[in-house]
């Protein structure tokens, strides 16, 4: 059973359509980055998983509870910080938390052991007896992370943890929640793409309502691309080869869809951009031993999810 599970998932406004019959599922322990532009209907789907609201159409599932049929399951197994952190500035960060302690029923003792945990957990140990209003925005999505995991949810929903932080607190918050997927399912909402590449294991991309791109991000930028990208150094070796005969042959290695000629830092380095239908490391490595050469650098190219989210939500 998967931890979150949407099927044919409608919602309109009126006759504004904001989602058009998406379907997805997020496994156990993934941390899945949901990005679309604005109107795109992330925050729609979001507000649905979290039974905000009720859907047009579909069904949404929280480990198997209907958000519509059985909302009180759904909710007890979600932590949810929409944008706007739901904090009140004129509480300290104790009397806050003790309040969310108890909406979520937690009776005293539990109450006290999970404000400690959360406490801990997300930095704001020292801030307790603070005033929220009083905290920067850093320390105030803190806050607001520490309110979504008092409870102890198995399922984590974030709709952009990090807008209006500086780049230190972005950091702060993405190592964060780095740690917390570790435990956790989340599905975070952004519109910083590295933020995604460098916390998330999958990337679904929403577009006018609809899902136009699902999978793990290499994979995703692959696909768009037309297949992996990679980037190989040659140096002289026992042979010094001449460089257009070496790029004829290089370009005859089976899968090799486009192949680029890259300055090298050395002038007598051979250096290649390839786009690629498969796996070609092996491959790479007896075409230079055949040549005679010496591999210095075989990557894969760092992928351009903001190229791809461009392409994919201008269609």
């Amino acid at each position: 059973m998967p931890a979150i599970a949407v099927h044919d998932l409608h919602k309109s406004y009126g006759s504004h359509v904001a989602v058009r019959g998406i379907d997805f599922e997020v496994g156990h322990g993934e941390v899945v980055g949901f990005l679309g532009p604005n109107g795109a209907g992330k925050t729609t789907t979001m507000r649905i998983l979290t039974g905000f609201m009720a859907p047009s159409a579909g069904s949404a599932t929280i480990e198997g509870h209907d958000t519509v049929g059985q909302p009180r399951l759904a909710a007890q197994l979600i932590g949810y910080l929409p944008e706007n952190a739901p904090i009140y500035p004129d509480m300290s960060v104790h009397e806050y938390l003790q309040y969310i302690g108890e909406i979520r029923q937690l009776g005293p003792a539990e109450r006290a052991k999970a404000i400690e945990r959360v406490a801990v957990q997300c930095g704001i140990s020292g801030r307790m007896g603070q005033k929220i209003g009083a905290l920067s925005k850093g320390y105030r999505q803190r806050v607001g992370l520490a309110q979504a995991l008092l409870h102890n949810p198995s399922i984590l929903i974030l709709d952009e943890p990090t807008t209006g932080l500086d780049p230190n607190q972005i950091v702060e918050i993405r190592n964060l929640i780095r740690e917390i997927g570790r435990r956790k399912t989340v599905l975070l909402s952004t519109h910083i793409l590295s933020e995604v590449q460098a916390t998330c294991d999958r990337v679904l991309i929403i577009h006018q309502g609809r899902i136009v791109a699902d999978g793990r991000t290499d994979a995703v930028t692959a696909k768009e691309q037309g297949g992996l990208l990679v980037q190989v150094t040659f140096a002289p070796g026992t042979v010094k080869p001449d460089r257009r005969a070496l790029t004829v042959d290089l370009s005859k290695i089976d899968g090799i869809t486009e192949l680029s000629k890259l300055e090298a830092e050395d002038p007598k380095h051979f250096r290649y951009e390839l786009l690629a239908s498969r796996d070609l490391r092996e491959d790479l490595f007896h075409f230079a031993t055949a040549q005679g050469l010496v591999m210095l650098e075989l990557s894969r190219a760092q992928s351009n999810l903001e190229e791809v989210f461009r392409r994919l939500t201008s269609r």
